[in-house]
């Protein structure tokens, strides 16, 4: 054994051992106890960064833990490969996204592979690989044919520069991300996903999910939203049809001074040919920004349409407004505007000196709130709204409903904040959307048995318009049905589309036959997911839908969620700011994993926080994580050079060998709780360091203890496993053991151990702590009473006065009440 402790040469000799011992390979197997463990995939950027190097550590210790109890662990990993970063580079390298991503995908593996992580390799997946996604568009078919798929015009962000469809998130006040182009609103084709269909399902059991963050789930019913409403119809005062408005508080509806519509409405566009202010206002909504929080916060803008419609419960006519924060993919793309009791409908208002009528009191009393400076928008009872007048929220809701339905001009409804999820992307570097286009036939959705439509991956991409629509080699095709010339899709999906079923595949990543097998059957659903909360909603909320379509779709996923725990982890932080290198505050993993070695790099991570914690990083103390490993690795060597070990003699233990084994077995106790149910590695590895200096106080070198030694240097070796695992590798071995640590069980803490020859109470007098007495285990109540009035710091507060009571709490306390 080396003296000194070598990170390099240890975690090299570790890792060649796993390899050609294939120590990671996930194999079926029923009589076992199976846990699937997974982090969230990364992109193929070409780097880890600290925050990778946390998640994975994370989840490479919950998965090493499951293991050495005894369970068949699966643990794979794989690239989230296609997306616009590598466009982006592609543009600025020249070097097409499909070079660029595979040559990242290599450069990634071997750092992970660096840091000792516990995958099993021949599960990857690269998301880019025709392999894969050939499934998903199989999927997608399926989903067509059950009615689950559709394509309809939609409002998207539009760069006329890029000539591509932006995210809201990818539009700075009003221009593009990368171009710097105003922005435009347009309406194109797009795909969707039929996710409303499951908007139900997806929020009740939302309440199985007992091993989710509250927060999360919170953030998941918020988006789904899930409201109780009534839908109202305004007749056009020109007797031309009706309005239809959603909304969530009928109990306002007598306070109704306009309505608003989005600049896209049919009756906008109408007013638009007659009006050209109405025109004007329509071009100038096609460059605002769609994003809640944009509409939240911009300047609130409108037009009259010069058209009213009648209020169904007043009669009275109401003016028709094309207002900016109105969009017209939510609901009807019209909302009926309260200015005294909608904050929105009151900036409006008063930008336009339009009538503002309260109708809500905040209590019986009927006196108008003061809405001077903003709307009252709490719920209360209801003045000037005729029959309802003194009715609270509720029944004020049942009452205005029954009516509307009555008059047949309203009904009850449930509505949803959650929008159909378009999955239509103008990109080139993405999953081809398995669709022909036909001028007799219309969309064809391609033959099964011709998938996967394969992406070309030679092309590059300049910013333009995607490759695919100059690539006539692969857009030209003959439709499925009628064989005429057609037209391929050159859309592809959205990226969320391959990370929200990724996790299936590595249970049969080989399958080629079906999308799933037999195999998903056995490790579905993951036991354990790990990743940022920054996905919380999307990506969470995508497979949690993909695992009930797969389901409906009947293959092998018979469970409903497809993530029994989640564990989402702290960001890493540098003077406490995100690292970033934008703020020039980064720390490169890779030079942490050459001079301190990845153990030391786990250890930190795992000391310095909770898992669900931000982590300041912090040099010093990745040193003393270093610090510790040697003086751990320096009580091993001075051991084993010692010679040989007898066996443990129970029966002839001292007192303070029996102290050290009970400190012992007290930290494997805390390491079992701390690592098994709670999730606190930094304290399993604080009594870990507390071990170790007891070992280093207690000098006792006779045979038995030396024995004692034995067992605390293994017990220390093995429950840090987990966490370092290439340095417990070469300490088990040093410690004389046929059989990797990889293969051992975790430490069990041995009941008989726990118990004290002699145990310490306190002793209070008047409720105040006086003292501290040590008994023997087995004293009775009279000789604890008796040593606590002997106790030189008791006896001064009790000599010469009467004890009107004495109370023993066994294994805690005495108290005296004089």
């Amino acid at each position: 054994m080396q003296e000194q402790y070598q990170p390099a040469d240890v975690e090299r000799a570790a890792q060649s051992f796993w390899e050609s011992s294939q120590s990671f390979k996930a194999v079926e197997d029923k009589s076992r106890e199976k846990f699937y463990c997974l982090a969230m995939f990364p992109y193929p950027s070409g780097r880890l960064h600290m925050g990778h190097v946390r998640n994975y550590t994370i989840g490479d210790v919950i998965a090493r833990y499951q293991r050495m109890l005894g369970k068949n662990v699966m643990q794979p990993m794989g690239f989230d490969a296609f997306g616009l970063p590598a466009e982006n580079a592609a543009m600025k390298s020249g070097v097409p996204p499909a070079e660029w991503t595979y040559a990242n995908m290599d450069y990634m593996r071997d750092q992970l592979k660096q840091l000792g992580l516990a995958y099993d390799w021949s599960r990857e997946l690269a998301t880019c690989k025709p392999d894969y996604y050939r499934w998903e568009q199989w999927l997608f078919i399926q989903l067509y044919k059950k009615g689950l798929v559709y394509r309809k015009n939609s409002i998207v962000n539009w760069d006329p520069v890029d000539n591509t469809v932006l995210a809201n998130e990818q539009v700075i006040d009003g221009r593009g991300w990368r171009s710097g182009a105003l922005v435009e609103q347009r309406e194109i084709p797009q795909w969707f996903l039929k996710i409303t269909a499951y908007a139900d399902e997806l929020l009740t059991d939302l309440k199985t999910l007992q091993g989710w963050p509250d927060a999360v789930k919170t953030m998941q019913e918020n988006w789904i939203g899930r409201s109780e409403g009534v839908e109202i119809d305004f007749k056009l005062a020109s007797g031309e049809g009706n309005l239809t408005v959603y909304t969530t508080r009928p109990d306002t509806l007598y306070g109704v001074t306009f309505v608003s519509v989005a600049a896209q409405h049919p009756l906008a566009l109408a007013a638009a040919e007659r009006d050209s202010k109405v025109a004007t206002f329509i071009e100038d909504a096609k460059k605002m920004g769609v994003a809640e929080a944009t509409l939240e916060t911009m300047e609130k803008k409108g037009v009259a349409l010069g058209i009213d419609v009648i209020h169904p419960l007043t009669g009275e006519k109401v003016p028709v407004w094309a207002a900016n924060f109105v969009l017209m993919s939510y609901g009807s793309g019209a909302v009926m505007a309260v200015p005294a009791h909608d904050q929105r409908d009151y900036e409006f208002a008063k930008a336009y000196s339009l009538p503002i009528k309260t109708v809500i009191a905040a209590d019986a009393s009927a006196q108008a709130p003061d809405i001077s400076a903003a709307a009252f928008t709490e719920d209360g009872i209801c003045i000037n709204s005729a029959e309802f007048n003194g009715l609270n929220f509720q029944q004020a809701f049942d009452g205005i409903a029954a009516k509307l339905v009555a008059i047949g001009q309203g009904r009850k409804r449930v509505n949803y904040r959650l929008r159909d999820w378009g999955v239509s992307r103008q990109r080139y570097w993405g999953c081809p959307i398995p669709i022909v286009y036909c001028k007799t036939c219309d969309a064809v959705p391609v033959p099964e048995e011709q998938l996967p439509v394969v992406l070309p991956e030679g092309l590059m991409p300049d910013g333009a318009a995607s490759p695919l629509t100059k690539t006539p080699s692969f857009y030209e095709c003959a439709c499925p049905k009628c064989g005429a010339p057609a037209r391929r899709e050159t859309d592809t999906f959205d990226t969320f589309f391959e990370s929200s079923w990724y996790y299936a595949r590595y249970a049969c990543p080989d399958s080629d036959k079906a999308m799933l097998d037999e195999r998903a059957a056995y490790w579905l659903p993951v036991d354990q997911y790990v990743g940022g909360i920054e996905h919380a909603i999307l990506h969470l909320l995508y497979a949690r839908f993909f695992q009930k379509l797969m389901r409906d779709c009947g293959l092998p996923v018979a469970a409903n969620e497809p993530f029994t725990r989640l564990l989402t982890q702290g960001m890493v932080l540098k003077d406490g700011a995100k690292m970033s290198k934008s703020k020039g505050n980064t720390v490169d993993p890779e030079e942490i994993l050459k001079s301190h070695g990845a153990d030391a790099c786990r250890l930190f991570m795992m000391f310095t926080a909770p898992p669900e914690q931000s982590l300041e990083w912090s040099d010093a103390g990745i040193d003393g994580a270093g610090r510790f490993l040697k003086r751990l690795w320096r009580l091993v060597f001075d051991h084993v050079a010692a010679g040989p070990v007898q066996a443990l003699d129970k029966a002839a233990l001292t007192g303070p060998q029996k102290d050290l084994r009970r400190k012992l077995h007290q930290t494997i106790q805390k390491f079992g709780d701390d690592m098994g149910r709670r999730y606190s590695y930094n304290t399993a590895i604080a009594a870990a360091m507390e071990m170790v200096n007891a070992i280093y106080k207690f000098d006792d070198r006779t045979p038995n203890a030396r024995a004692v030694l034995q067992e605390a240097l293994d017990g220390l070796v093995a429950g840090l496993a987990p966490i370092v695992p290439h340095f417990s590798h070469e300490l088990w071995q040093q410690l004389g053991h046929k059989e990797a640590v990889i293969d051992a069980r975790f430490p069990q803490a041995e009941a008989d151990a726990l118990l004290s020859d002699s145990i310490t109470l306190a002793v209070q007098v008047n409720g105040k702590l006086r003292g501290q007495i040590q008994v023997a285990a087995g004293a009775t109540q009279e000789q604890i009473i008796a040593a606590a009035l002997a106790e030189p710091g008791v006896h001064k507060f009790v000599d010469g006065l009467e004890l009107k009571k004495k109370i023993v709490v066994p294994g805690k306390l005495v108290s005296f009440v004089v």
